[in-house]
């Protein structure tokens, strides 16, 4: 199962996270965020990061600058984790693959909230609705995504914890896990914010490729 860890701050975690078995490293460019990767790292230094697919996590930021942090740190994939529309996914989607985030409620409708950016962005993302853009720590019910055919690749996200591998490992059972690209884990493996703990991590990704228990 592929793994994303996000509100990557430190090169050398950044780094040591492919012989975990994680392929993807999320990097928040969103100046509100406690985990602000340019308040750690420059520019200079993610772009010479070239160990793991560098994904930038974006919030309403206008299309010409996400182009200009891709090209200039040498992203793989842009997270858009704001209200951006259809068009301004379609616009960054022709430069860089796009993923699309979407902050579920226990009300929502996913086949409905996704139907516009079908055509728009490479995958989806789903995580859990809070107060503003960034992550909660908390769970939405990943029964609502269970018995649909999402129809094209995403991330599930959302308060995952280090003991939710056997209910991870179920969940791919269900008709919507045809479609789990991977797993997006950030504060629940965190000492700080920004601050990952590897050996939970590792212990996680270990669990993850074990054989559901009966």
């Amino acid at each position: 199962m592929r793994v994303k860890v996000c509100g990557m701050t430190l090169p050398e975690q950044i780094e040591a996270l492919p012989e975990l078995g994680v392929l993807f490293a999320g990097m928040i460019f969103y100046p509100k965020s406690p985990r602000f990767v340019l308040r750690h790292m420059s520019l200079s230094q993610i772009k010479a990061i070239h160990s793991i697919h560098k994904v930038g996590v974006f919030v309403n930021t206008p299309a010409e600058e996400v182009l200009r942090t891709v090209d200039e740190c040498r992203l793989q994939m842009v997270q858009l984790h704001g209200d951006e529309t259809p068009r301004d996914c379609e616009r960054i989607a022709d430069y860089v693959s796009v993923v699309k985030a979407f902050r579920m409620s226990d009300h929502d409708s996913p086949e409905w909230m996704v139907k516009p950016y079908v055509e728009a962005c490479d995958m989806f993302l789903f995580d859990t609705l809070g107060a503003g853009y960034g992550g909660t720590g908390k769970k939405f019910d990943w029964q609502m995504l269970a018995p649909l055919d999402i129809g094209k690749p995403y991330f599930l996200s959302g308060g995952i914890q280090p003991n939710d591998y056997e209910a991870l490992q179920q969940f791919t059972e269900q008709p919507a896990g045809k479609a789990l690209f991977a797993l997006d884990i950030n504060s629940g493996f965190e000492v700080a914010p920004g601050v990952k703990d590897l050996e939970r991590i590792r212990l996680f990704m270990h669990n993850l490729q074990q054989k559901p228990s009966l």
